[in-house]
């Protein structure tokens, strides 16, 4: 195992280090002058311009610019934004709860409908439900987000009038922001519960429902897919037919011998899966007008803001890397044979 974590972990770093410098690359070759969208092309003189590049370091190389950035990035500092002028850190770090709570709750929606179903559809594989399953998984696999997420608002906010259109809770509720979800946050606060009872909580569950099927359509049906594609390599197995001729019942065979050995390919494409739904909230955030770093990073892609597009794309790629090599660590632990090689 030691052998396997230690590559991996340079991998690791290696991948970091590229995604920052390719990520301060591509910010510089967007059209547009952040100095100017500061002021406004008609808010200063050409003297104020070249006065605030130099303030902001924005006149010297762009290895010198890198450098000063990674230095500071390895000390917890990742600059101010030009926007609020807020430590970046403050900024993701504030937002970042709402795109997490956002993102395990569109991950359990996606596992708990999406491994069953593929587990089903393998062992009633060439069936009607097989054939309607694989069917709808591909549909909503092709989705695109903003449509899906657009039709869902159509049907069930303003046709049906069962859930909001936007927003994470009714603005009513004064809330206390002490772990950033507000599932928990709304439990957790006696003097909220005392004067509101529990309709906190189903307020923010229910802002919650629409943005979690959008976000978890696109895993649910990977996860089904990959299920059933794995569950059929595993049910033709010897172990399995021993299995069946000892008398297990259907459910235990299927979900306890079956499943537990197909696992792998699973964790694999969850643990991507949710590296990607965490930090890839951009389209869903932003229709939801969800509080969560999606909606934070498209604002300061437009306004240029340097700083806080390059911390929150170094966040994001060390989320999305952190549990790729979580992943890997877990494997040992699903298949005892890989921690002995």
């Amino acid at each position: 195992m030691k052998d396997i974590l230690l590559p991996k972990i340079r991998d690791y770093i290696i991948t970091i280090i590229g995604i920052s410098i390719i990520s301060f690359l591509i910010i510089r070759l967007i059209p547009g002058d952040p100095v100017t969208l500061m002021l406004g092309e008609r808010g200063a003189s050409p003297e104020v311009i070249k006065t605030l590049h130099e303030n902001l370091g924005l006149d010297r190389p762009l290895y010198v610019q890198y450098f000063k950035f990674i230095t500071s990035a390895l000390q917890g500092d990742l600059g101010s934004s030009y926007l609020t002028n807020q430590k970046v850190t403050h900024e993701f770090l504030s937002r970042f709860p709402a795109t997490l709570e956002l993102g395990i709750c569109s991950m359990l929606f996606a596992i708990i409908l999406g491994i069953p179903c593929g587990v089903f559809a393998a062992v009633k594989r060439n069936s009607f439900f097989d054939y309607f399953l694989m069917s709808s998984s591909l549909t909503g696999y092709s989705m695109p987000i903003f449509w899906w997420a657009l039709i869902l608002i159509i049907v069930f906010s303003v046709g049906m009038g069962i859930t909001p259109v936007a927003g994470r809770i009714n603005i009513a509720y004064d809330i206390d922001y002490i772990t950033g979800f507000l599932l928990i946050d709304t439990l957790i606060n006696p003097e909220l519960i005392e004067e509101e009872g529990f309709k906190p909580f189903f307020s923010a569950l229910h802002h919650l429902i629409l943005p979690a099927i959008t976000m978890g359509t696109i895993p649910l049906a990977v996860i089904a897919r990959m299920t059933r594609s794995s569950m059929l390599e595993v049910l033709g197995e010897p172990y399995i037919m021993a299995a069946r001729a000892r008398g297990l019942t259907d459910f235990k065979l299927h979900f306890f011998h079956a499943l537990k050995n197909a696992l792998i390919p699973i964790v694999t494409v969850i643990g991507l899966l949710f590296g990607s739904i965490v930090t890839g909230a951009i389209l869903t955030e932003t229709i939801y007008s969800w509080p969560g770093i999606g909606k934070w990073l498209v604002a300061s892609i437009f306004a240029h803001d340097y700083p806080s597009i390059q911390g929150a794309i170094l966040f994001i790629a060390i989320i999305i890397v952190s549990i790729n090599l979580f992943v890997d660590i877990l494997y040992g632990f699903i298949n005892p044979r890989m921690r002995n090689q």
